[in-house]
């Protein structure tokens, strides 16, 4: 017990610091866990013991949690909707690529039961790496990122027969099995799936019903445990793998009114397992002796890159995207992913792989996933170097289909974005007889408004030669609608960048966000929580019998102000304070006989180089909002104080202890 503590308390220590230093890089933190796996093992440092039965269940119980989530994401309308996509593009990639890599593996003398796996394991890309880039680079919702993630969604899905056969095969190499006792395995794996659904579905949904009339958040916590392990437990005893139960469970609770609570619930548990698991995963690399074998990883990893990304690439261009997106959406998935290193340590644990190949499929996955960002950050430089002038031809024709589109339009408004509030204010605008233009990337909203006669058009927003076409040198405005800040910040930046004139008008779910959109040359942005209150305080006000000539000024001037006067607030100990950059919290100080500042005036204390301001004082009765800095502070003054958060045990100092300010840094 001592030995396993001591190895958590270890790993913890070493994780924070291999995580901090990969995320300052912008990398994806199971690259840290993997490392800090690989430099402890016994093939390494031997500062852990991964051979440890505690810390070897640990690490599958991640798996099992990996699994879990996955099934809670999984949605069957979301299946339905992208189904041909998902079944058609995704599927083939799979079983396609799973093929080739099997050739490959029995070519050079792997067992075909290994080479399934190893090629699997190869088959599947990182979900995590893909979607986090593609988000940070706002190209989830273009053409390349919404087929990578039909894909990477298949992937999800076919993760779940390789849980199912790496039992059977392992009974099969050992020569334990006929082929007919493989076939009724799979019968019998198929009948427990069903089994299972049927089951979960008419138990789980009131059983969860029960438990939420309880109120009781431990008691929500350890039923969600409980149900993920009895169903990995469950087909873990009858043959299969412990992740499987658990994939099931979550697909099951995933179609309930307590899916999202789950997933906050399951979080904690899932983060810091899967941290373990990829830990031991980094343990089972032998960095001794890669110099040996650095042939067949370097040709294996210039084959997974190449091969998988002209496959992929070959497969979206037959599904009818053009080459520059089918390209893209080759290089976004050309890696290995999370669910590679489960398939590989189910084969381990079963047999199915020895060391040396272990070395290099595990190799490989890592080095794959290392190269992955960098390729993804620089998939559209890559396309235009490989494709030359096909591709800008390609831009140059999505281009010419849009401005062919709205030639004639002149004055109108560009509207970015075209979900619930777009065609809100695309109504309005054709209401009051307005002209306008939406762009928007979903193709199933954009199917059905140009059906309905709206002038929605199917392109990139983002892009600077797309905005043009729209006609955005003869726009009276731009609307941006879109709930990505990542995209709402290209296209300000776009837009801007090509008409230095034209008002902008950005709307945003969180305040933070306004501050970066100004300086990026929007014109106003539009916060949907403070504008709420705004209305809703004009509504107050009216019913309180204010008239409009004493409303209006005052309204307008909150607007004016850029909301200063609503942004900050007491947030209470139950509210975690963010360092969103844009966020302003409120804090009280009572001023005492000993303290700095009584007896100063305000401008003596130059308290702006700190971070913060007095927002209003109150002495005795008395309260005033934005004290005259000429006036002198006295005992039993109480201070509001407007700042960010890390900024208040500064200002504490500065007001308690002023000879010592000097020594606390400036922000």
């Amino acid at each position: 017990m001592d030995h396993l503590l001591h190895n958590i308390l270890l790993l913890l220590v070493l994780s924070v610091g291999a995580v901090a230093a990969f995320r300052a890089f912008n990398l994806p933190p199971i690259l840290g866990y993997l490392l800090v796996g690989a430099l402890t093992g016994q093939y390494a440092l031997s500062w852990l013991d991964d051979r440890s039965t505690g810390f070897i269940f640990m690490g599958e119980v991640g798996v099992v949690f990996l699994l879990f989530a996955i099934g809670l994401e999984f949605s069957v309308k979301q299946f339905m909707a992208m189904r041909r996509t998902i079944l058609g593009l995704g599927g083939m990639q799979v079983v396609l690529s799973t093929l080739s890599g099997l050739a490959i593996f029995v070519y050079f003398g792997m067992s075909w039961q290994g080479g399934v796996i190893a090629a699997g394991a190869l088959a599947m890309s990182s979900t995590a790496i893909v979607v986090k880039q593609l988000t940070d680079q706002a190209e989830m919702r273009a053409k390349h990122g919404q087929m990578a993630l039909a894909i990477l969604l298949f992937q999800d899905i076919a993760v779940v027969p390789f849980l199912v056969i790496i039992p059977i095969l392992a009974g099969d190499a050992a020569g334990t099995q006929s082929a007919a006792q493989i076939g009724l395995d799979v019968l019998a794996a198929v009948v427990l799936f069903a089994t299972m659904m049927i089951v979960g579905h008419y138990t789980l949904r009131p059983l969860f019903h029960y438990i939420s009339r309880a109120q009781s958040t431990e008691l929500f916590n350890i039923t969600v445990l409980l149900v993920a392990l009895t169903a990995a437990w469950i087909t873990e005893s009858l043959g299969l793998s412990l992740a499987l139960g658990a994939f099931l469970a979550g697909m099951l609770l995933s179609e309930t009114e307590y899916k999202h609570q789950v997933e906050s619930e399951i979080r904690p548990f899932r983060d810091i397992l899967m941290g373990i698991f990829f830990i031991t995963v980094g343990a089972k690399l032998n960095v001794a002796v890669l110099p040996e074998l650095w042939q067949p990883i370097l040709l294996l990893v210039v084959g997974l890159i190449v091969g998988k990304s002209l496959l992929v690439a070959f497969l979206a261009r037959y599904f009818s995207a053009d080459d520059g997106t089918a390209l893209r959406t080759g290089l976004v998935l050309a890696q290995g992913g999370e669910f590679g290193f489960a398939l590989l340590a189910l084969a381990l644990t079963n047999g199915l792989l020895d060391e040396k190949e272990s070395q290099i499929v595990l190799a490989t996955i890592i080095i794959s996933m290392v190269l992955s960002p960098i390729i993804i950050r620089y998939n559209d430089v890559l396309t235009k170097r490989l494709l030359g002038n096909s591709y800008l031809n390609q831009r140059q024709k999505d281009t010419h289909e849009v401005s062919a589109a709205v030639q004639e339009l002149d004055g109108h408004v560009l509207i970015c974005g075209y979900r619930r509030m777009g065609q809100n204010l695309a109504r309005l605008l054709n209401q009051q007889g307005v002209s306008y233009a939406a762009l928007d990337l979903d193709p199933l909203i954009v199917q059905a408004a140009w059906e309905a006669g709206d002038k929605v058009y199917f392109a990139d927003a983002t892009r600077p030669e797309i905005l043009l076409a729209a006609g955005l040198s003869r726009a009276r405005m731009v609307i941006i609608t879109v709930t990505d800040m990542e995209v709402a910040k290209r296209i300000t930046a776009s837009v801007r960048h090509a008409n230095a004139d034209i008002p902008i008008l950005v709307r945003i779910r969180e305040d933070s966000y306004m501050e970066p959109l100004l300086a990026l040359g929007a014109t106003h942005v539009l916060p949907e929580m403070l504008e709420a209150t705004v209305v809703i305080a004009e509504n107050m006000l009216q019913q309180l019998g204010m008239s409009a000539d004493e409303l209006l000024p005052l309204i307008e001037g909150i607007r004016r102000d850029g909301y200063k006067s609503l942004r900050s607030y007491y947030h209470g100990d139950k509210v975690k304070p963010t360092r969103d950059m844009g966020e302003s919290f409120l804090h009280t100080f009572v001023l005492q006989p000993t303290d700095f500042a009584n007896g100063k005036l305000i401008s003596e204390l130059n308290l702006e180089r700190y971070g913060f301001s007095i927002k209003s004082l109150r002495r005795g009765e008395i309260r005033g909002d934005h004290p005259d800095v000429t006036m002198r502070l006295q005992a039993g003054d109480k201070l509001v104080l407007e700042g960010k958060a890390d900024n208040f045990r500064k200002a504490e100092n500065a007001l308690r202890i002023g000879s010592k300010i000097s020594k606390i840094p400036a922000v």
